[in-house]
């Protein structure tokens, strides 16, 4: 096993909780940075995993995330969160759209299958905190979905490869009750990736 630290970093979307995803990495001992969207490909730093933040509004489904594509081309775990998420799907050949029912505010999840790779340990039923106008309807070939609610039903979702996952709320939230057990999962996966390598 490499003693070589993590090296996660967090694709500024502009999301208002970008910086909580960043302290989330730090506190689980990642070698994490923030940085912005439109940061060259070339210039990455050799990276154990990407996550993808949420951003403002609509950008999950305008197409425009800076160099999200570029990244997601990358041979490492991704995580996209909120307009992350969206933008993933998208790029995938899924689809996103406005949603029927917005969701702000804390609302309660249902696993799918036993959630996948990111909601392992968690419970069946979860609060998770959300801020969406927009969502996935469509998910990607090559992927599933992980979890859903009455008023959205792609609340996750995984690839079947095993390295990119999609969360419509925000783990990184206080009031998403199981985030922090999502963060160590997702780093896990890029941790075994790492030794794999």
């Amino acid at each position: 096993m490499s003693d070589r630290p993590l090296v996660i970093d967090v694709v500024d979307n502009g999301g208002q909780w970008t910086h909580r995803e960043w302290r989330m990495l730090r506190y689980l001992k990642v070698d994490t940075q923030i940085i912005d969207n439109t940061t060259p490909v070339d210039e990455l730093r050799e990276l154990d995993g990407l996550i993808l933040s949420g951003g403002a509004a609509r950008v999950g489904l305008t197409g425009e995330l800076g160099n999200c594509g570029a990244y997601l081309e990358l041979d490492i775990p991704i995580l996209g969160i909120c307009a992350g998420h969206q933008f993933m799907a998208r790029h995938y050949g899924g689809d996103a759209r406005e949603s029927p029912e917005p969701e702000f505010g804390a609302m309660e999840i249902e696993l799918i299958e036993g959630g996948g790779t990111i909601f392992a340990g968690t419970s069946q039923t979860q609060t998770v905190w959300e801020s969406h106008n927009d969502e996935v309807h469509v998910v990607p070939d090559g992927f599933f979905i992980t979890a859903g609610s009455p008023s959205c039903k792609v609340q996750g979702m995984e690839n079947e490869v095993g390295d990119r996952f999609g969360l419509q709320f925000h783990p990184e939230v206080n009031d998403s009750e199981f985030g922090k057990e999502m963060f160590e999962n997702f780093v896990a996966v890029c941790r075994e990736r790492q030794t794999e390598n």
